[in-house]
């Protein structure tokens, strides 16, 4: 087709132009001299037809237009929808409380490291509430021999001794120091296995769950990271201990 020459008009057009080859349509079609609306005359049937009607001719003469349109059009979309975009831009304060779950898109994806952590921030202070109600519950029934404290009377009384130790512990973690928690995971073991023992013992059946609940809540409290545990654990924990507090207290009276 290189070496093929062609005669071209316009509808309007009485008489024909040419011969042109193929490179000399090229540079009328590059000046828009040459367009699909062009008529070309086709030596096979004898007639005048549209040059957008031979595909293979249209191809080698309008390649590169084609292209070009895409590429304009593909910026001209991508322009558009930078310039439609009219979002302001995300501040350090902003992605920080995304991190922590503290906006509207985000609060369902709390970052792993701040729920652990306050995970662990809910367990210490359940861990505080229940070693002071426990510490209570030891020490009031005993409140007369602690008024009129005497070091030789305390083995008449243990359970003050768990008290003060509770009470300690208590205030130990409150400052925060939770290198304790071996210690409360010892005294939550403790408190059951003496407790446990006395009140199943006696057949107290209520007291004895009690003791079960608030000893192994403590023990949890202290080992957990995850919130929906530390919270039941928290929940069975004190529970428990204002039951064995509800019972030593006034259980007796």
């Amino acid at each position: 087709m290189a070496k093929q020459e062609f005669y071209i008009r316009n509808e309007s057009d009485t008489e024909a132009r040419g011969p042109f080859n193929t490179e000399q349509l090229s540079s009328l079609a590059d000046t828009g001299q040459v367009t699909d609306d062009t008529l070309i005359y086709n030596e096979g049937s004898e007639d005048w037809v549209l040059i957008g009607t031979n595909l293979e001719l249209k191809a080698l003469l309008f390649p590169e237009k084609k292209k070009l349109k895409t590429r304009e059009r593909a910026e001209e979309s991508t322009m558009d929808r930078a310039s439609t975009d009219s979002r302001p831009p995300i501040t350090v304060d902003e992605m920080l409380a995304a991190a922590e779950g503290r906006t509207a898109d985000t609060k369902d994806r709390l970052d792993p490291q701040i729920a652990m952590a306050r995970a662990a921030a809910i367990g210490a202070w359940s861990c505080v509430i229940m070693l002071v109600i426990s510490s209570a519950a030891e020490i009031a029934p005993s409140i007369d021999f602690v008024t009129k404290f005497k070091v030789g009377g305390l083995l008449e009384h243990p359970l003050v001794i768990f008290g003060a130790l509770d009470l300690l512990l208590a205030v130990i973690l409150g400052l925060g120091m939770l290198s304790a928690y071996p210690v409360i995971r010892f005294r939550a073991a403790l408190g059951l296995g003496f407790l446990g023992f006395i009140f199943y013992t006696q057949g107290l059946s209520m007291p004895f769950l009690a003791v079960v609940a608030g000893s192994v809540g403590l023990y949890l409290c202290t080992i957990t990271v995850s919130i929906p545990t530390v919270l039941i654990s928290a929940f069975a924990g004190i529970a428990g201990m204002l039951g064995v507090a509800y019972h030593m207290i006034l259980g007796g009276s």
